[in-house]
């Protein structure tokens, strides 16, 4: 964060963004020196590059025309390979992430529970053990079936309880040792091993024939013991990096698995008993599913991409291109925060990081030119969360919706791109407008960099296009991506920050480190994904939605919009969709709406419960940088953040705004609807025609807005006609100037 002596020097000379790359460190992360922090970050970038060596050696006969694997491991068979890169980002996330936060002073070294912890390590090593001897006896001929009592009983015994007693000894002693902020615990090592025991045993079950019996009595009980420590490990990760909210909703999904029988109506599910569940949720169906799947392949490629442009400082840079261009117009910190957000937020896929990233500069200086605490917070949590729908990386949920709807991702980045301008523009107008109020200056020619400065590193933008032009050439995913994560490299030798190997190993290490948080929360993610997949609550859900449209279908779309919303509250946005996605948009197809249609919906909505009182991650953490009251700066954030409700409603309304139609229909459909959140904008901010407006006037404004979002002809011309008139009854009613 910059220090108040920063901020003075700031405004002394240019507004050079510098730590905009600086990944934030958690109250709960720990920090490692000498050989400890070798290895921690040798076991980071291994992880990293062990991803990047993993999709592109699937790839590599498309690279080549030969079919020459990049190591002897390449490729590995799909399931394994997201098994290992779960139990992967167990093992980091538990070296590197506490239990709890860590005091402003380490406490005593050593506690009595480390001696328990290390006791508890046999019983995890023993696990391991037990899985090896299980994998040399398939291999030499056995056949491993459920129903066999002496297989079910060394399962039992020899592997599955000694895991659960370790892992709860891991867990629990995690939360009552005493913290030192430069050592691992011996409970978060256990817990490492656990997660390393639960993906031995899954990959030698799941390589055999007892894939195809998940679900079925014929599933080995080990199946279900490794996926219940599994669960729980993954449960308690995404605790330490994410948070409560998550863990509540995956909570209430697991309790209701086993309770839904006695529970009435749609609510009400079959009977299962929890080997059944557990035999199942670690598969395609739940944990290993789409979430994971996308993870383990884009996800985790773009944060590397992300963390190449940190390494090569492209970020800053792109914080004094905004700043450049747009600080000198009133309210200029606001402007630029809208920029600079947008730029960042659709590559680093989480708005509350984007917050801390961006807003560290952003929300000062906003507070330097007249906003207040609250506003200056607000702006720049709506802005960071905007970045999460700007195409063409949009975060993370591109990919993921991608790979649910199997709908090509070119063609989601080429939809989006009108309800990010639309997003954007709103923003611009509601802060340019709040600027106009309190009659605040841009900032000066000294405190700016210059723009002939900026043009001239214009080719930093250069990964960026590469990436766009190779997915719009045709190629996939994962090529575009290590094409433009190479060319973010290449692009730094013409830079101070040349990178060499030292900087391209610190970014793989930056790109594991990244990694953890959303790897976590998509498996837990996926907990929930294999409940509603196995519960069948989710076409339950689309009855109750289709039984509301047969009322009334636009409260059947308010009804799905809350609960996406409330779904997403307190969780991340990749998580947040998901979840949505599995919920929601189904019951919104059924109802004929386009399948594209409906995941955007639900897909806007989750993203914007990142601002939504009263739980908004968003807001929070840029209450936490401004010293606003997080509540109210939620609630400044949904105000300018309005938009972003009422865009899902506009292209469902009129697909022409996702690119559905006739060129002249999506020019008219865009040109209107901007013109409509301008409207919108003037109407909540209550500015019109260079001064403050009355009531009346406001009112009239809300209607041409709403006139001009619904998308038809005659909707339009009546807005266009209030907005004439509200223009006129405005010069009108203006009190006169006095010679």
């Amino acid at each position: 964060m910059t220090t108040d002596t920063q901020k003075d020097d700031l405004t002394e000379g240019p507004v050079l963004a510098e730590g905009v790359d600086e990944e934030p460190v958690e109250h709960n992360r720990r920090i490692f020196e000498g050989r400890t922090y070798l290895l921690i970050a040798g076991v980071s970038a291994f992880y990293a590059l062990f991803h990047m060596a993993a999709l592109n050696g699937w790839s590599i006969r498309g690279w080549t025309g030969i079919d020459i694997p990049l190591l002897p491991v390449f490729p590995m068979e799909t399931w394994n390979f997201r098994i290992v890169h779960i139990a992967g980002a167990l093992i980091l996330g538990f070296l590197l992430y506490s239990a709890r936060a860590f005091p402003d002073a380490d406490e005593d070294k050593q506690s009595p529970l480390d001696y328990l912890a290390y006791a508890a390590l046999i019983p995890a090593l023993y696990a391991c053990y037990t899985a090896l001897s299980f994998a040399a006896q398939i291999q030499g001929g056995v056949m491993w079936n459920g129903m066999d009592a002496g297989i079910r009983s060394a399962e039992i015994y020899h592997y599955g309880v000694p895991l659960l007693i370790a892992t709860t000894a891991g867990i629990v002693l995690g939360w009552t040792r005493a913290r030192v902020r430069g050592t691992i615990a011996p409970a978060d090592l256990v817990l490492g091993v656990c997660g390393v025991a639960v993906a031995m045993y899954l990959i030698t079950i799941f390589g055999t024939l007892m894939r195809n019996s998940t679900g079925t009595p014929f599933a080995p009980i080990g199946m279900s013991l490794a996926a219940v420590a599994g669960t729980a490990l993954i449960m308690e990760l995404t605790r330490r990096v994410a948070g409560l909210a998550l863990i509540i909703i995956s909570g209430v999904f697991l309790v209701y698995v086993f309770v839904g029988d006695l529970l009435p109506g749609f609510l009400n599910s079959p009977d299962i008993t929890w080997q059944r569940f557990f035999s199942q949720v670690y598969t395609d169906a739940g944990i290993l599913g789409p979430t994971t799947a996308v993870s383990s392949t884009y996800i985790i490629l773009f944060i590397i991409f992300a963390a190449f442009l940190q390494a090569s400082k492209v970020g800053d840079y792109f914080v004094n291109f905004a700043f450049a261009v747009a600080g000198r117009s009133r309210g200029g910190p606001a402007k630029v925060a809208i920029f600079a957000s947008g730029l960042m937020g659709m590559i680093n896929g989480t708005s509350a990081g984007n917050v801390v990233a961006t807003g560290s500069l952003t929300i000062p200086l906003m507070k330097k030119v007249g906003y207040k605490p609250t506003t200056a917070g607000a702006v720049e949590a709506a802005a960071s969360t905007g970045g999460q729908i700007m195409p063409p990386i949009m975060g993370a949920g591109a990919f993921i919706m991608a790979e649910i709807t199997g709908i090509p991702y070119t063609d989601i980045a080429i939809a989006a791109i009108i309800p990010a301008i639309l997003y954007f523009v709103s923003i611009y107008f509601m802060v340019d407008f709040e600027a106009a109020k309190l009659g605040m200056r841009g900032m000066r020619e000294d405190e700016l960099p210059k723009v002939k400065d900026m043009i001239r590193r214009v080719f930093l933008f250069l990964p960026i296009i590469i990436l766009i032009a190779a997915l719009f050439m045709g190629y996939s995913v994962i090529r575009a991506g290590t094409l433009a994560t190479a060319s973010a490299a290449v692009v730094s030798w013409f830079t101070p920050y040349r990178m060499g190997i030292r900087s391209v190993t610190k970014a793989f290490e930056l790109a594991g480190i990244m990694s953890i948080q959303i790897i976590a929360v998509c498996a837990c993610a996926g907990i929930i994904v294999g409940v509603i997949s196995l519960t069948g609550v989710g076409a339950r859900f689309s009855s109750v939605l289709l039984n509301i449209a047969e009322t009334n279908q636009l409260m059947a779309l308010f009804f799905a919009m809350c609960i996406a919303i409330m779904l997403g509250m307190g969780m991340p946005t990749t998580a947040a969709y998901a979840v949505a996605a599995s919920v929601v948009a189904p019951g919104l197809v059924q109802l004929g709406i386009p399948l594209l249609t409906a995941h955007f919906f639900v897909f806007y909505f989750a993203v914007v419960s990142a601002i939504t009182p009263p739980v908004a991650l968003a807001s929070y953490a840029a209450a936490g940088i401004s010293g606003a009251n997080p509540m109210a700066t939620s609630v400044a954030s949904f105000k300018i953040g309005i938009s972003a409700f009422i865009v899902p409603f506009m292209f469902f309304y009129n697909g022409a705004i996702l690119m559905d139609g006739t060129w002249p229909e999506i020019i008219r459909a865009g040109a209107t609807a901007v013109f409509g959140v301008f409207l919108l904008s003037s109407g909540v901010q209550g500015w019109w025609v260079g001064d403050r407006a009355a009531w009346p006037i406001r009112i009239g404004l809300l209607l041409a807005a709403l006139c001009m979002i619904a998308g038809g002809l005659v909707t339009d011309l009546v807005g266009i006609g209030l907005a004439v008139g509200l223009y006129f009854l405005a010069q009108m009613t203006r009190p006169k100037a006095i010679a």
